[in-house]
């Protein structure tokens, strides 16, 4: 199947190598971000979600004002806004992007985070809420007649939305996490669970495990989406020295909480995957995940395009069928991506899919 390309838009420039940049919303860079990721020839972009960040609604809505085609993957964290309310709320911005809106459930990266908002529900209560958060969602999305519902964090009585998705039968749900209770809860819920980028095999494993939790109700199999940070030049050489200067300046200007063991089991893995070594695989290197702290997608492929294409399609054969690529210089690197990486990709797969028979 064709792989789905997915990039990041934010509210402002901004990435550990370069810091924020501009105004909190940055009007203008949201609007270059955007088209930058549909000329570049991404199917998908990313709005995520933080304690202390413009809504990521609007930010989509605004992006969806600039492009055609993109498609906007917006983060959303369960415990702030009723879920009935944001069933409206996606299906609202489902037609206001003429159907290219998809939602991406996270529970909080960790305690001090979720406070801010004033969320103090410990780790494995959030994915406890998230799994009827999910579950109100798809009766507001698809029941034809008004149901109640009662459970340990939500109470519905006669809910019923006069607003429906555009897509059939609603937007796409993403999720992730790395931890047994993430698997538990959203393995059975989710249409694609996403992964941070670690060594094949550790993500062949990881994949087995949520595969094995889906259970025996989902109507299709599960699917999975995987996210690195491409770093890519002509020669390899160049890839390399580039790469070195871009842990040089993360690690100038890291901030000192990345010290701190991270909550999250996803960036504990990633950890442990730069203790393991430095360079996995065939391009997979690790020192910017240590030098980061692991908060989120923080592993590189470096080479040159043939060579991180090339690394991108074993996640694909694994399954990873979706990809997420964001640069350290993000727009400059957007735009790269889109002059031979992301071309280059789609043939591997096309012939690979070939191949197999897909």
């Amino acid at each position: 199947m064709p792989v789905e390309m997915i990039g990041w838009v934010a509210h402002q420039v901004d990435s550990e190598l370069l810091g924020r940049q501009g105004p909190a919303f940055d009007k203008s860079a949201i609007e270059v971000a955007a088209r930058t990721h549909e000329e570049a020839g991404f199917d998908t972009a990313l709005v995520g979600y933080f304690s202390d960040a413009p809504d990521g609604f609007l930010v989509a809505a605004h992006a969806a004002t600039v492009t055609s085609k993109l498609r906007f993957l917006i983060a959303h964290r369960p415990g702030f806004v009723s879920p009935t309310l944001a069933a409206r709320k996606l299906a609202t911005l489902d037609h206001l992007t003429d159907g290219r809106a998809a939602v991406h459930m996270i529970a909080g990266a960790g305690l001090a985070d979720q406070a801010m908002d004033g969320d103090f529900v410990d780790h494995d209560g959030r994915y406890d809420r998230m799994a009827e958060y999910i579950d109100l969602l798809n009766l507001s999305w698809t029941e034809a007649e008004p149901f109640d519902f009662d459970g340990a964090f939500y109470r519905v009585v006669a809910s019923t939305s006069k607003i429906r998705c555009v897509q059939s039968p609603r937007i796409p749900i993403f999720g992730g996490g790395g931890s047994p209770a993430s698997i538990a809860v959203l393995a059975p819920r989710v249409d694609v669970f996403m992964l941070w980028g670690e060594p094949l095999a550790d993500s062949a494993a990881f994949m087995e495990r949520v595969r094995a939790a889906t259970g025996d109700k989902r109507k299709t199999p599960i699917s999975f989406s995987l996210s690195t940070r491409p770093i890519i030049a002509d020669t390899q050489a160049q890839a390399w020295e580039r790469a070195h200067a871009i842990h040089e300046g993360v690690s100038a200007t890291a901030d000192r909480a990345y010290e701190n063991r991270p909550e999250n089991a996803g960036s504990q893995r990633l950890l442990a995957a730069a203790k393991a070594g430095e360079i996995h695989d065939s391009c997979l290197w690790m020192p910017l995940a240590t030098a980061t702290g692991a908060h989120g997608n923080t592993t590189a492929l470096v080479g040159t395009p043939d060579t991180v294409a090339r690394a991108l399609l074993e996640y694909y054969k694994l399954g990873a069928t979706r990809l997420l690529i964001r640069g350290w210089d993000p727009l400059p690197d957007a735009a790269d991506y889109g002059k031979e990486l992301i071309p280059r990709l789609r043939e591997l797969v096309a012939e690979y899919d070939r191949e197999v028979g897909v």
